[in-house]
């Protein structure tokens, strides 16, 4: 069972930055996919910032130029470093994780993390 654990939420002020980690544990055969995805109270979850295995990247057009998703293989952990911070990306970010466990799976397993909130003071 793979388990994602997410860190470094908070209240920050427009224009500052802030840099979310997951940390995934668990044994992972492949990773097929990540992403941060975020919620904002009253609207549908979307994408921010995804990355597949290949090391392609993609970003909402509104976080385009202020987000970078990364990664630390060593250490098991996705990052979004977030800049120029806003107050409409204020909402719960969550880490999401496409993975195989091993070689018998024939489709990757979707993993999330537990959300942490992100607040934008204008």
């Amino acid at each position: 069972q793979v388990q994602l654990v997410e860190s470094g939420g908070g209240l920050v002020q427009t224009g500052g930055s802030l840099r979310l980690s997951c940390a995934a544990s668990g044994s992972i055969f492949t990773i097929n996919a990540m992403g941060w995805y975020r919620q904002a109270p009253g609207k549908q979850r979307e994408l921010v910032a995804g990355s597949t295995s290949g090391y392609s990247t993609n970003y909402a057009a509104s976080v385009k130029g202020r987000f970078t998703i990364s990664r630390d293989n060593a250490k098991n952990t996705m990052y979004l470093q977030m800049n120029s911070l806003k107050p409409e990306d204020t909402a719960v970010y969550y880490c999401n994780l496409k993975v195989r466990l091993s070689a018998m799976d024939y489709q990757p397993r979707d993993y999330w993390g537990q959300g942490t909130q992100v607040t934008v003071s204008s």
